[in-house]
This record gives structure tokens, sequence and C-alpha cells, in this order.
């Protein structure tokens, strides 16, 4: 049986990443040779007993020291904007993306679709499209990592990370959590799955639950009381959501805030610390009263009704 060196590299940024890795091996390469060879040529020439001229040599020090000063340091620069350039593709999602809510805890990883497909240790995705992940964790640090898509996202609990990938090949490929985190850590893995487009829909069609991750966001809004105070006839002066996600919104404190997910977690789990500018700070903390999963299905509720129209009160 052969063992690959590298794992196989299924996504637009895996070559990308390899490129700048094999540049810096070329890189280390060359260093080596440049202090190694000279160092063990001198060690044979002026070793002890060995007749060598020993005399001071006159050299033009200033420019030696500019030189080997300057030209490593604009070499790093190099790497420094080649990395950045890498990194920010990793970090920053293109517009448009399937995505995907991806909960860790101790020792598994449980994966959610928009259309309501839950999966454990599995996740199935369409090749040939951006796929982004949110991520989050129920108990300690993990780390979602996908060898052949070269990505690693460290999910820390009560807050959310985002990766995004854009899968090229079809395929069943590996994924880790690669943070230490108890006992059963080595058995936190699982597989994904790159199907073709049309095995792709046929997979969603064939386990769709009846509800939609917003669909049940929603069920879990009405059932926390939400809707009591968050709508157009409420008796509680409160927000309205509709329409609000993606929106900047202005704080009690002269500050602003885009209300993405992280505002959105904050705003559910502990609300006082950003008050909305003309509300007062009377909506209860949902902190260690709802799970990590129905957080996210809540936030996908709202995200939902980002383009409907507030309800006005009469």
């Amino acid at each position: 049986m052969s063992i690959p060196l590298f794992p196989p590299s299924a996504s637009t940024v895996a070559h990308d990443t390899d490129r700048l890795y094999f540049l810096l091996l070329a890189l280390s390469l060359c260093v080596m040779a440049v202090v190694f060879l000279p160092l063990s040529y001198f060690l044979l020439k002026y070793r002890r007993g060995k007749k060598a001229n020993r005399a001071d040599l006159h050299l033009p020090t200033m420019k030696i020291e500019v030189t080997w000063t300057l030209i490593p340091t604009l070499i790093s620069m190099g790497f420094f904007v080649a990395g950045a350039a890498v990194y920010f593709d990793e970090e920053v999602p293109p517009g448009k993306f399937l995505e995907v809510n991806v909960v860790g805890k101790q020792w598994m990883w449980k994966l959610e679709h928009q259309e309501g497909n839950a999966e454990i240790n599995e996740l199935h995705i369409p090749v040939n499209q951006d796929i982004k992940l949110v991520l989050g964790s129920e108990d300690v640090v993990h780390s979602f990592y996908i060898p052949a898509f070269r990505i690693k996202q460290d999910v820390v609990p009560g807050r959310f990370a985002t990766e995004w990938f854009h899968p090229t090949q079809t395929g069943v490929y590996r994924f880790y959590c690669s943070e230490y985190c108890g006992l059963d850590h080595a058995k936190m893995e699982g597989y994904v799955y790159v199907l073709s487009p049309e095995e792709y829909a046929e997979w969603i069609a064939r386990g769709a639950p009846k509800e939609t991750l917003a669909q049940r966001g929603e069920q879990l809004y009405s059932e926390l009381g939400c809707s009591g105070c968050h709508s157009g006839h409420a008796i509680v002066h409160a927000p309205q959501l509709e329409g609000l996600y993606g929106t900047t919104v202005a704080l009690s404190d002269g500050t602003s805030v885009v209300a993405d997910e992280k505002y959105l977690r904050d705003s559910i789990l502990q609300p006082g610390t950003q008050i909305v500018s003309g509300y007062q700070p009377v909506m209860p903390a949902y902190q260690g009263h709802i799970r990590e999963e129905q957080l996210m299905q809540l936030i996908a509720y709202v995200k939902s009704i980002a383009k409907t129209s507030p309800t006005i009160s009469p």
C-alpha cells in the first residue's frame, strides 16, 4: 500500500497554499545552502594544523551589512504579501455561496444544511460551488480541519467562526478535529462527500426533512416568545427583525454595528451589551438557555426575513 506524501489538492485555495509552502521550502533550502556550505568549507580550510592565511581581511563591511540585511528583508516582505493574499482569500467568502452550519461538541461534529438536512460526522456538498461554513462549539475549543481543501478553523466556545472553500474534484475526503479537546479527541473525525450537482440535488431531496433550518428557527422564535416583542403589534417596544440582517444598526452609545451573525448571536445571548438606539435594555439574556444549534436556527430565521419589510403598528 502506497502512502502519499501530501493529501490531494481538491479545492481552489489548496493550490495557492501548496505553492506558497513549496516556495518557503525552496527558500529554506537556499538559506541552508548559503549558510552550511560555506560553513563546512571554512571548517575544513581553517581547522587546527591546516596551513591557511589567517591574516585580517579588509572588507567593505558597510556594503556587506546593508546587502545581507536588505535582501532578506525584501524576500521576507515578498513572502508576507503572498501569504497575506492567500489568507484574505481564505477568510473573505464570496458574495454567493451554499451555507452549512457546523457545531462541534465532545466528541462529534453536527452539520446542518439550510434545507434542513442534518448530518453527524459527514458533510455532503456539490462540486464547483462556493461553500461557507458557520462554526460554533458547545463545550471546548475544537478545530475543523479538511487536509484535502487546506482549510483549518479553530472553533471557540461563545463565538462564531466562518470558513469557506470551493471544491474542485468529486470524491470522499477526511476531516478532523485538530485541536486536542479531551479523551476521545482522536475519534472526532468524519468524511466530506463531494458530489456532482445532480447527485447533490438527489441527496438533498432524499433526506429533506419537513422543515428547513429557517422554519425550525421560526418555530423556536415563537416558542421562546420572541414574537411577543419583535412584531409590529407588540405591546413591548422592541426592534423589528424583518429586514435587519446585513444592515447597519445605530446603538445607544453613539456607535454603530453591522447586523451580521456575530451581532445576532450577541443580541440573543447577551442583549445588554449592545443596546439599539431608542430602545430600553429589557430583553432577557438567553445565555445558557438555548443550545448552539438552536441559536443557529434562530439566526437562520432572522436571515431568511432579511428582505421582508417590517410590520408597522397602527
